[in-house]
C-alpha cells in the first residue's frame, strides 16, 4: 500500500507530484502498447523506428533492408511497409518470430556473432542474405543483469557485431541504425560509426522509456 503523506508534511507536495509523474509515464507506456496492438504490431518498439524514420529518412522505397535482432517483428513489418512491394526486408534473430510476414519480408533464425560458421552450415544464411543492403537496422539488446556497467559492456559487444555486419553488407552510401546502452564504451562506438559514415547522429526517441539507458546511433551514407 502506498504511504500517504499528512497534509502538513513538508514533502507532501513533492510526493504528490512524483506520483502524478509516475502515473503519467505509465499511461504513456500503456498507450503505446495498446496502440501497437490496435495497429497490428507485436511490440511498442515500432514507434521508435517510426520516429527515427521521420527524422532521418534511413529507409528508402524499393530498397533492401537488413533487420538484426528482428523478433518479435515490429521493425520488420514497418520497414517492409516503407520499402514497398518492390523492396525487400530480411530479418535475423536467435528467437523465432510468430507473426505472419509481409510478402516482401523473409526471416532467418541465427546468431550474427557466428555468421560464417554455424549459420552458414545450418541454413546457408551468409549466402542467402547476400550483400548490397541500403539500410541495416539493429534494435538488439543483451539479457540484462541489473548491473549497468555489465549491461552496457554487453550492449557494446552486440553493437560492434552489428556494425561489423553493416560494414560488410551495406552498399556504399547505405545507412545504419543501432541501439546501444549508454556506458563507458559509448564514445568508442560513436567514434567507430563516425569513422565509417559521412554523418553520425545520436537520438533518443520520445517513445523510449524515460528510465531506459538505451539510445540510438544513426550512421548515414557509408563511406567507401
Amino acid at each position: 500500500m502506498r504511504r500517504l503523506e499528512k497534509p502538513n508534511s513538508p514533502h507532501g507536495g513533492y510526493m504528490k507530484s512524483r506520483f502524478k509523474q509516475k502515473n503519467k509515464k505509465n499511461r504513456w507506456a500503456d498507450h503505446l502498447t495498446q496502440k501497437a496492438k490496435t495497429e497490428k504490431y507485436p511490440a511498442r518498439s515500432v514507434y521508435k523506428l517510426m520516429e527515427i524514420q521521420k527524422k532521418f529518412k534511413v529507409i528508402q522505397k524499393n530498397s533492401r533492408i537488413l533487420d538484426l535482432g528482428c523478433a518479435p517483428g515490429s521493425w520488420l513489418i514497418y520497414a517492409s511497409k516503407i520499402a514497398g512491394p518492390e523492396g525487400k526486408v530480411t530479418g535475423i534473430d536467435l528467437n523465432e518470430i510468430k507473426i505472419r510476414l509481409p510478402a516482401n519480408a523473409v526471416f532467418f533464425k541465427g546468431d550474427i556473432f557466428n555468421m560464417e560458421s554455424s549459420l552458414d552450415m545450418e541454413s546457408g544464411l551468409a549466402e542467402s542474405i547476400g550483400k548490397d543492403y541500403k539500410t541495416v537496422l539493429s534494435d538488439m539488446a543483451p539479457s540484462t543483469t541489473g548491473r549497468k556497467e555489465i549491461d552496457a559492456a554487453r550492449s557494446f559487444d552486440l553493437c560492434m557485431a552489428a556494425l561489423n555486419c553493416a560494414l560488410e553488407l551495406l552498399s556504399c552510401g547505405g545507412n545504419f541504425v543501432c541501439k546501444i546502452f549508454q556506458g563507458n564504451d559509448f564514445k568508442r562506438f560513436e567514434s567507430e560509426v563516425k569513422k565509417n559514415f559521412m554523418h553520425c547522429n545520436i537520438f533518443k526517441p520520445e517513445s523510449c522509456r524515460k528510465a531506459s539507458k538505451e539510445i540510438y546511433i544513426i550512421g548515414k551514407t557509408k563511406k567507401n
